[in-house]
């Protein structure tokens, strides 16, 4: 791709996000009842190509079990509130009802209250219990000491997560996590990320993990970019890590898995996330506003309650209905933020698609006047497209 001059000293590529793309329609329909979302991935199928993100406000062990039970999997985050305190609601509640001057100072101090490995290994075994895959995240700074009360629990997939995790990480003062090392002698299938870019996905799938997320600084709660200036719209990301993972099955023999994280808070978000070729999405805002959510429409992320830089916020999403609605509707609003799965669904029998892998090879274009052209009136009214 050809490279735009940003001056004499640097010049950089073009990138695209979501909004800046649109999904073509191909010469063929087909009947949505005919198309299969279904996601394979190690040992385990779901029924929706679905991980709820590994954020506080978003999955809690009883969100874990509910978005098992709707065909999806919720990634439990082992260093945040649910495994640092026997009983976090309390917890919750305060959240929700903090001034946005003083919530990240308050979160601060909610999260000093050190990681219980007891209850790590209780939290998963109480989401195995009802049944459903088990799943759960850390970062890669605690992931070694972290290991044992995980394995006693038997979590069925681990996720390796920060904002920007690389297979080679570098330190003059502590042991860094051999993420090679670790995923070859564990005993459980690992996804790991976030990353934004071919080559450091390449590295990412050489470690043997089944999958890697993409996605730094997109997400509704997150000021990554702002704070550190660093980021990659998620459109180019997804397809630049893409062709990662065929130049990986190349080599190899071996698919891993991309998933979009973040960015996306409409049904046309994660279509596009397909099209561009991601083979599941993670999602956190949208999920934060049902009714089952643990804070009840306030959503955070990872590094809001960071020490000493934080690069989150919490913010406000709402209540707009049960997980059910979110993800499989019925849909009472047009704006696209109910029925993600159904708008997903429909997007691909619409342009002809049966399965997701079809899908990846959808032609997308780039296409500036996508959100406003013939839209005047909605956004004057502030409807529909128009919020």
């Amino acid at each position: 791709m050809a490279e735009i001059e940003i001056g004499i000293y640097k010049s950089g590529r073009r990138a695209y996000g979501f909004d800046d793309i649109a999904i073509v329609p191909s010469r063929r329909t087909r009947d949505p009842e005919d198309v299969d979302i279904s996601w394979e991935i190690d040992a385990f199928r779901f029924e929706l190509p679905l991980m709820g993100a590994g954020m506080d406000g978003v999955t809690s062990p009883r969100t874990a079990i509910e978005l098992g039970r709707l065909g999806g999997v919720g990634v439990l985050n082992l260093e945040g509130l649910w495994t640092r305190y026997e009983d976090p609601e309390p917890l919750f509640a305060e959240i929700a009802e903090l001034p946005d001057e003083k919530a990240t100072f308050r979160m601060q101090q909610m999260y000093q209250e050190p990681v219980k490995p007891e209850l790590v290994t209780e939290r998963i075994r109480q989401i195995k219990a009802a049944g459903v895959v088990a799943c759960a995240s850390v970062t890669p700074q605690r992931t070694q000491e972290l290991a044992p009360a995980i394995l006693a629990g038997e979590l069925d997939l681990l996720v390796i997560q920060g904002t920007v995790v690389s297979a080679e990480h570098v330190s003059r003062t502590t042991e860094p996590l051999n993420l090679k090392r670790f995923i070859r002698e564990f005993e459980l299938p690992v996804i790991v990320g976030g990353c934004a870019s071919y080559q450091a996905a390449l590295h990412l799938m050489r470690t043997g993990a089944v999958g890697v997320l993409v996605g730094v600084g997109p997400g509704n709660a997150c000021t990554t970019r702002g704070v550190l200036g660093i980021g990659v719209p998620q459109a180019t990301a997804i397809a630049d890590v893409a062709g990662a993972r065929m130049r990986h099955l190349d080599e190899t023999g071996v698919y891993v898995h991309v998933i979009a994280d973040g960015g996306m808070s409409k049904g046309g978000d994660i279509a596009k996330a397909i099209a561009c070729g991601a083979d599941a999405v993670m999602l956190g805002s949208p999920l934060s506003s049902a009714e089952e959510a643990p804070c009840k429409g306030f959503h955070w992320g990872m590094a809001t309650f960071h020490p000493t830089l934080p690069r989150g916020t919490r913010v406000r999403t709402g209540v707009r209905g049960t997980l059910k609605e979110i993800l499989l509707g019925p849909a009472h609003e047009n704006d696209g933020r109910m029925n993600l799965f159904g708008a997903l669904r429909t997007a691909m029998a619409t342009c002809g698609y049966e399965t997701l892998k079809e899908f990846q090879k959808a032609e997308v274009m780039v296409a500036p006047a996508l959100q406003t052209e013939g839209k005047a009136l909605q956004r004057a009214q502030g409807v529909g497209m128009g919020h």
